[in-house]
């Protein structure tokens, strides 16, 4: 299945307000500008604030930008959703995308490594993400 019809798929047959499809339309957008290791985590009970959290790194701040702005492109292209906030821009080092249901981390390498958010939320359920139609 191309990228294509999966964005045809994700957009008719899931709801538009369905916080999963969302954060696996961002891991794609993600990985198609060559994020490093892009994981989806379902937070479910953990936290209060959002259901998913997508997690990914890049190489350079140049690279986290433009993963960024892919996909703030991406979902308001599929689901015409605009992000409640953005924080982060300026250093690029850590940027916080937050769509209510899903909240974003495109963090540099170091950062990623530093904040280790996967170990954090290491009692959330990982989401595979690259399988799903």
């Amino acid at each position: 299945m191309n990228d294509t019809e999966v964005l045809e798929s994700v957009t008719h047959h899931h709801s538009e307000s369905d916080p999963r499809w969302l954060a696996i339309l961002a891991a794609r957008a993600a990985s198609e500008k060559k994020a490093t290791d892009p994981k989806v985590l379902e937070l479910g009970e953990l936290i209060g604030v959002t259901d998913y959290f997508l997690i990914c790194s890049a190489s350079s701040s140049r690279q986290v930008r433009t993963i960024v702005d892919e996909i703030e492109k991406s979902v308001k292209g599929t689901l015409g959703l605009r992000p409640r906030g953005v924080e982060g821009l300026s250093d690029a080092s850590w940027v916080l995308i937050d769509y209510g249901g899903v909240v974003i981390h495109v963090m540099s390498e170091e950062a990623r490594a530093f904040y280790a958010l996967e170990k954090l939320w290491s009692d959330a359920q990982l989401i595979s993400w690259d399988e799903v139609a």
